[in-house]
C-alpha cells in the first residue's frame, strides 16, 4: 500500500476545484473551531470555580482521554451509520455534553464532571476521522493533500479566534464558554446534517472473512511500515506540544514577559495562516515520504534552535517561525497519507493517525513539564535529537517498496 504522488497544483486552481461539500465541510471546522475552549481554558475556569490545580490537571487528563478513545469510536461509527451522520451525531453529542458541564463544576459532583469531560473528549474527536474521510473522498486525488492544507488552515484560523472571542465571553460569564462551545458544535451538527453529502463508498473487502472490525484492525497491525509512520507521527507531535509548553516555561525561565510568548504565537499564526497554502502546491510536488521526512527533519533542527538562542527574544521568533515551517512541510502530507489506503481499511488508518495524534498530544505537556524539570534547556536537544529519529521512521513507513534511494 503507497501514497500516490499528486501533480502540482496552484493554490487558486485548488481552490477553484475544491467542490461546494467540502467547503462545507471546511466551513464546519472552522465554526467547530471557534468555540474549542476546553483544553486552552479548563484548568482556569476550575481554578475559578474553586477546584484545586490537582482537580483541575485531573480534569483536563479525563478530557485527553476521552478524546484518544473519540479516535478509535470514529471509524467505527464511519462504518457503521456513515461519515456524515458521524459528524452529525459526534457534534450533537458534544453541544449536549458541554452544555451541561457548568452545571457539574462543584466539588461534590467532581466524578460526574470527569465523566461529562471523558464523554465531551470522546464526542469531539470522534468526529475527526470522519471529516477526514469524507474530505479525501470528495477532494480530487491529484489535490487532496492541499484539501488537507486547507483543513488545517480552517483549525488554526478557528484556533488563533478563539482565544479573543473567549477573553470577551469571560467578561461577561464564566460559563459561557462552555455554552458557546455547544452551540457552535450544534451549528456544525446542523451543517452537517443538511448540506454534507450521505457518501457511502464501499468499505467492505470482497473477502466477507475480512470485514469485521478485528479483521481490519488485524491487518492494521500487520502493517510495519505503516507502524512507523504513526511512530514518527506521536514522536513529532509531542515535540510540537513542546512549542505550547516547554516554550513558555523558557521565556519565564529567561526572565521575559508573557507578551514575548504571545508574541510568539501571533507570528507562528499568521505565518501558518498565510504562507502553508503555497508552500503545500509547492511541496506537494515532492513524493510524499520526502515531505514528510524533510519536514520533520526541520521541525528538529527548530527545536535544537531554541536550545541555542540564550535568552535572545529575536532568536526564539526566529525558532518557532522555523518550527512553522517545518510544520507546513510535513503536516498536510503526512494527514493525507492515510486517505490513500484501500476502502475497506482507510476509516480504520484514518482513525490511528487520528488516535495517534491525539495521544501525542495528551502525552506532550506531561513529557514537556517532565523534561524541563530534569533536563532545563536541555530539552530542546533532546527534541532535535528525537525528531530526527522520526524523521527516520516517515521515511523508512512511507517511502514505497522497492523505490531506488
Amino acid at each position: 500500500m503507497t501514497a500516490t504522488i499528486d501533480r502540482p497544483t496552484g493554490v487558486l486552481a485548488a481552490l477553484r476545484r475544491t467542490p461546494a461539500p467540502v467547503r462545507y465541510l471546511l466551513g464546519g471546522v472552522l465554526v467547530n473551531q471557534l468555540g474549542a475552549f476546553v483544553q486552552t481554558f479548563m484548568v482556569l475556569y476550575l481554578v475559578f470555580r474553586g477546584f484545586s490545580a490537582a482537580q483541575a490537571g485531573i480534569a483536563i487528563t479525563a478530557y485527553s482521554v476521552g478524546s484518544v478513545l473519540g479516535g478509535l469510536a470514529g471509524a467505527e461509527l464511519i462504518h457503521r451509520i456513515g461519515p456524515r451522520a458521524t459528524i452529525a451525531t459526534a457534534m450533537l453529542g458534544s453541544a449536549v455534553v458541554l452544555t451541561v458541564v457548568p452545571l457539574l463544576s462543584s466539588s461534590r459532583l467532581f466524578g460526574a464532571l470527569l465523566l461529562a469531560l471523558v464523554l465531551a473528549g470522546l464526542s469531539t474527536q470522534s468526529y475527526r476521522p470522519a471529516a477526514a474521510l469524507l474530505l479525501s473522498d470528495l477532494m480530487p486525488a491529484d489535490i487532496r493533500v492541499m484539501g488537507f492544507s486547507m483543513m488545517r488552515i480552517a483549525l488554526n484560523l478557528g484556533g488563533a479566534l478563539s482565544p479573543l472571542i473567549a477573553a470577551g465571553l469571560i467578561l461577561l460569564d464564566w460559563n459561557l464558554l462552555f455554552w458557546f462551545d455547544a452551540a457552535t458544535a450544534l451549528a456544525y451538527a446542523v451543517l452537517a446534517r443538511s448540506f454534507l453529502p450521505d457518501v457511502r463508498t464501499d468499505r467492505q473487502s470482497p473477502d466477507p472473512a475480512r470485514t469485521g472490525p478485528r479483521a481490519a484492525y488485524a491487518v492494521l497491525l500487520r502493517d510495519g511500515r505503516y507502524g512507523l509512520f504513526l511512530a514518527s507521527v506521536l514522536i513529532g507531535t509531542v515535540i510540537y506540544v513542546q512549542y505550547t509548553i516547554a516554550l513558555p516555561l523558557k521565556i519565564s525561565a529567561a526572565g521575559h514577559s508573557t507578551d514575548l510568548y504571545s508574541a510568539a504565537l501571533v507570528t507562528s499564526a499568521i505565518v501558518l495562516i498565510v504562507c502553508e497554502l503555497k508552500v503545500t502546491a509547492y511541496v506537494s510536488r515532492w513524493p510524499g515520504y520526502v515531505a514528510a521526512t524533510a519536514g520533520t527533519a526541520l521541525m528538529g533542527v527548530a527545536a535544537a534552535s531554541y536550545g541555542l538562542s540564550g535568552d535572545s527574544a529575536v532568536a526564539l521568533v526566529a525558532s518557532t517561525v522555523v518550527l512553522v515551517f517545518g510544520i507546513m512541510i510535513n503536516g498536510p502530507t503526512m494527514f493525507a497519507y492515510p486517505a490513500t489506503f484501500p476502502a475497506p481499511v482507510k476509516a480504520r488508518y484514518i482513525s490511528a493517525h487520528q488516535t495517534t495524534f491525539g495521544l501525542g498530544m495528551a502525552i506532550g505537556p506531561l513529557f514537556g513539564v517532565a523534561a524541563w524539570t530534569t533536563l532545563g534547556n536541555g530539552i530542546w536537544w533532546l527534541c532535535g535529537g528525537l525528531a530526527q529519529v522520526a524523521a527516520l521512521f516517515a521515511l523508512l513507513g512511507m517511502k514505497p517498496k522497492g523505490e531506488a534511494s
